[in-house]
């Protein structure tokens, strides 16, 4: 695998915000930003859209998988591959590993060298599940 990576800009392209009681948190969200927040795929799941210069949704709100879990930031990169091998050998850690999203790209949640966790996203309209 090569690591030489083309450099594109590392924008952060997705947020995660994970909650306990859905309707509560789409009731703050909603109210203190105005966020247009939207069922998603299966029951724990709503699309975020911050009325951003993009149509799709900018952000995830889900249910929470364990009780210190945070709000996680996605950043686009070209090649969640690529950028996992550096991310390690930058002593960092992979954490979850290079998952598909059908149709729109593949990510992988990571932890840098302080323990921050933090995400890539590789668009990639050919992702599919393994």
């Amino acid at each position: 695998m090569s690591t030489t990576i083309k450099k594109i800009p590392a924008s952060i392209v997705w947020f995660g915000i994970p909650a306990d009681d859905m309707e509560r948190a789409k009731n703050f969200y909603a109210n203190l930003f105005g966020w247009e927040i939207n069922p998603g795929p299966g029951p724990d799941f709503y699309f975020i859209d911050t009325g951003g210069a993009e149509a799709s949704p900018d952000g995830g709100l889900k249910g929470r998988d364990q009780a210190s879990e945070p709000i996680i930031q996605y950043v686009s990169v070209n090649s969640v591959d690529d950028y996992s091998e550096k991310i390690e050998k930058l002593g960092g850690k992979i954490c979850l590993a290079k998952t598909a999203v059908p149709q729109m790209g593949y990510f992988a949640v990571c932890q840098d060298t302080e323990g921050n966790s933090f995400g890539i996203w590789e668009h990639n309209e050919s992702a599919k599940l393994s």
